[in-house]
């Protein structure tokens, strides 16, 4: 009798345990949200509706193309004054609030954002930053590749933590009519190689390994990432002997509030139980999220380009690794950065990159529409207001005491045998390497 009592009590027991498991498992695309303006404003402190507010400036007009996810810019601006304004910025290396904070200690987190021009997005990023304890412990930099004067107030509006802007010098904006930009007389993506020479347009010796010309609004991703990590290691003043963790994100994502925390925790654990993990990974491409389970955990893997390129972070001794492999990044026919870093990981590095990653996401990515993704329905407002619920919904299970590993089982084979391309032009080649700080 008191047998049969104890198996229903267990079996009661894993009944409720499994309904709570359930309960916490949100899927990201199943949720009941109201994504409008005010139930998305409601979600944010009052004293962050701020970075919110749109302030045009005289030098440029913004007109909207029917969604809220991008404001395109019109600018007045001519290219001499564009040029000029980014060769100063990244000459003066002005850090903003530099009085206000601590200075920056050789265990701080560095956190580079990478941004093109989608302002609103960034505005959500700004607001989730400012909501994470120690944000203002840390030193945030804006690399840009698009000169704008509303970006640049965004930017410098910012008063919870020390701020610097760099500019990408070779961004299409400043060269639109020549290499890195759009030459006239460069071939056309589809022109056979066979036509190419015949026409003799600038690159008609160098298409990609499909047969394809450069696009220059392609090439630009790649170009800017390594640019900006060389900048941030080697040449920037106030980081150029940081030890710590540097810290990537871009314009269209989100962070959740212990995100620094849980890197925190990352690091420590790496350095107890997982000495080979050289990179951490925030985010996840993950539609459904279980807190309740999954808080504490994270995966230990082989860095896969595709998977673990959000909100990731390395320190210092890991870039100098994998600058080590310039050539290899450099030469590799891949427009896409991360795809790119996979191959000099699996190919090029005496110690591959090994991630450490958040199962349980502190990174989220909020840009449903831009450069890889169109959808019919490009509203920023959808997938913000997702991403707020999941966050409250979880919120009790933030800030864990510590990390449980878990480790993933890898496919032989993580990506064809040749790159996606894009990258075939000789000058892209060139410009890389030229941006290379050793």
């Amino acid at each position: 009798m008191l047998h049969r009592g104890l198996v229903i009590l267990i079996l009661v027991f894993m009944y409720f345990q499994l309904n709570l498991l359930l309960s916490f498992s949100r899927s990201f695309e199943n949720l009941d949200i109201n994504d409008s303006d005010e139930a998305i404003l409601s979600m944010i402190p009052a004293e962050l509706h701020k970075f919110l507010s749109l302030k045009p400036t005289n030098s440029t007009q913004t007109h909207s193309n029917g969604s809220d996810d991008k404001i395109f810019h019109i600018s007045t601006l001519n290219i001499s004054y564009i040029k000029d304004r980014i060769a100063q910025y990244n000459l003066q290396q002005r850090v903003l609030n530099e009085n206000s904070f601590q200075s920056l200690e050789n265990n701080s987190i560095v956190i580079v954002v990478q941004i093109h021009d989608r302002i609103n997005y960034l505005r959500y990023l700004i607001v989730s930053l400012a909501q994470a304890p120690g944000i203002s412990h840390t030193l945030l930099i804006f690399s840009h590749d698009y000169y704008d004067e509303q970006m640049n107030s965004l930017v410098q509006s910012i008063d919870f933590c020390k701020v610097i802007q760099i500019f990408y010098p070779y961004s299409i904006q400043a060269h639109p009519k020549e290499f890195p930009g759009e030459d006239p007389k460069d071939c056309p993506r589809d022109m056979k190689k066979e036509h190419a020479v015949q026409k003799k347009c600038n690159n008609a010796l160098s298409p990609d390994v499909h047969g394809h010309y450069r696009e220059a609004k392609f090439t630009q991703t790649k170009h800017h990432w390594w640019w900006k990590a060389n900048r941030v290691f080697k040449q920037l003043e106030v980081t150029r002997n940081h030890r710590g963790l540097i810290v990537m994100l871009e314009e269209d994502h989100y962070v959740g509030r212990d995100f620094i925390h849980t890197l925190r925790l990352m690091e420590k654990t790496s350095k107890e139980s997982c000495s080979h993990c050289n990179v951490f990974s925030l985010g996840t491409y993950m539609k459904t999220y279980n807190y309740y389970a999954n808080s504490k955990k994270v995966e230990i893997s082989p860095w896969i380009g595709g998977k673990h390129n959000m909100g990731m972070a390395f320190n210092r001794s890991t870039w100098m690794q994998i600058v080590d492999c310039a050539t290899f990044f450099c030469g590799y026919d891949d427009y896409n950065w991360d795809w790119s870093l996979q191959q000099v990981s699996e190919k090029c590095l005496k110690q591959k990159l090994h991630a450490m990653v958040a199962v349980a996401p502190r990174v989220f990515h909020i840009g449903e529409c831009g450069f890889h993704h169109r959808k019919n329905n490009c509203r920023s407002n959808s997938v913000i207001s997702r991403v707020q619920q999941v966050l409250k919904l979880s919120r009790r299970y933030f800030y864990p005491d510590r990390l449980i590993l878990t480790y993933s089982t890898v496919p032989k084979k993580t990506e064809p045998s040749k790159g996606n391309g894009g990258w075939g032009d000789k000058r892209d080649h060139k410009l890389c390497m030229g941006m290379t700080v050793g």
